[in-house]
């Protein structure tokens, strides 16, 4: 599992099977979730220790034997804490068949006619249950698990509207999610910048802001800095290609944004705990 993107766009599963999942551990590459969005929907379900989620401008610490539900489009980040989580990203529209009675359900999500709740702490009641379902069948991949899955999420759905774990979402647009949209733009900008030298004025630009406003209005959305964001996304780059490509650590760290590799081993050990060479053992 990737997040160099903030956003993500690819092929989900098959054609046929949308859907994509990952069973995510310490010892796993991309173990620390960075801020992202995309096109489809996504559960996670927290196995052991804790999550903190950042979903849009809401912030969540999420115990294990809970789940997590992250809509289409929101833009969100995780924090694991000794944590062994799960994560299925699929497309809600791969329900959709010629049954109308079914399609105004799903309809009123994808279209984001109402909101549903977030974070599902562990009450083990039908929507927990349904939702272990979902990731055992996945998780499995025995002969059928197709169907088992399938079952599952229009299972999942028929729960969410009986036991109403949703709000109606207010037609006219909220001021918070033109902050979002512009939060989106600027992460945009730095995607598309990290590896050459921006300045704070160039990621203040990107969003018609003065330095002074960005600053407050980037730390208020993501709880950092914009420079310490941007290092920290330069970092998480960073350790994907070592693990990934055959560039050695210098090549990394010029090819990450850094041009002096003394304090690309520093920036490196304050992010991860530890240097890159121990990183890569």
């Amino acid at each position: 599992m990737q997040y160099i993107n903030y956003r993500e766009n690819r092929q989900r599963g098959t054609a046929d099977f949308p859907l994509e999942y990952h069973h995510v551990s310490p010892t796993h590459p991309q173990y620390n979730m960075a801020m992202h969005w995309h096109v489809e929907f996504e559960f996670i379900r927290i196995l052991k220790g804790s999550f903190k989620v950042i979903i849009d401008d809401q912030e969540f610490f999420v115990p294990a034997g809970s789940f997590v539900f992250i809509p289409a489009g929101a833009l969100h980040e995780g924090i694991p804490y000794d944590c062994e989580y799960d994560c299925l990203v699929f497309d809600m529209n791969m329900l959709m068949n010629k049954n109308d009675s079914c399609c105004k359900f799903l309809r009123k999500i994808i279209d984001h006619e109402i909101e549903i709740q977030y974070v599902h702490y562990g009450s083990y009641n039908d929507f927990h249950q349904s939702v272990w379902t979902l990731f055992d069948a996945i998780s499995s991949k025995k002969e059928g698990y197709q169907l088992m899955v399938l079952g599952a999420l229009y299972q999942i759905i028929g729960i969410i509207f009986s036991g109403e774990y949703f709000h109606s979402v207010p037609e006219q647009q909220s001021r918070s999610h033109r902050k979002i949209l512009q939060l989106k733009q600027a992460l945009e900008f730095i995607e598309s910048s990290y590896k050459h030298q921006i300045t704070l004025k160039e990621m203040a630009d990107s969003v018609n802001m003065s330095p002074k406003y960005f600053c407050r209005f980037f730390q208020d959305m993501t709880h950092r800095t914009p420079v310490d964001y941007l290092n920290y996304y330069r970092i998480e780059r960073a350790c994907y290609q070592l693990l990934t490509t055959d560039q050695s650590i210098t090549e990394v760290a010029y090819s990450s944004g850094f041009n002096d590799l003394s304090y690309f081993i520093k920036t490196f050990k304050k992010y991860k705990g530890t240097t890159p060479k121990q990183y890569l053992r």
